[in-house]
């Protein structure tokens, strides 16, 4: 089973691939998206990377609060959602992604690259973090 993860945000979508098998599974980065204005043009986008790469399913981060709440970003995350849903035939899956912006920045704290590099690299490294997390989390 392939997997697209997607970190949205604002400006930035971040996606990260992973192939899931018996043993849980390595998710890699894979690229980065401008945001746009609307779900249904964002959700677009992202079906047409699933498409490319064969997932059969998109794991879309769900931004909550540390007390288990939703905030205004968990509702575009889930407005995304509905849009991938109803836009596409792939499985959607919301997962919480409290922790993985930090989770990547400390991923790339040791790699000897700009600011700037680092910034351009973040939101699809955080897809990744958010795909492995979903995945340790689905396995029985």
């Amino acid at each position: 089973m392939r997997y697209l993860g997607v970190d949205f945000g604002t400006k930035r979508i971040g996606l990260a691939l992973a192939d899931a098998g018996e043993a849980g599974g390595i998710a890699s980065p894979l690229k980065i998206l401008q945001a746009r204005p609307q779900p249904a043009q964002n959700a677009q986008a992202i079906l047409d990377v699933a498409d490319e790469y064969g997932a059969d399913a998109i794991v879309i981060g769900l931004p909550l609060n540390m007390d288990g709440t939703e905030g205004p970003q968990a509702k575009l995350s889930k407005s995304l959602a509905a849009a991938l849903t109803q836009l596409g035939s792939l499985p959607v899956h919301l997962h919480d992604e409290r922790l993985t912006s930090h989770a990547a920045d400390h991923k790339l704290l040791d790699r000897d690259l700009t600011r700037k590099q680092k910034k351009a690299r973040h939101d699809a490294v955080a897809a990744a973090v958010l795909l492995e997390s979903f995945l340790a989390d689905s396995q029985p």
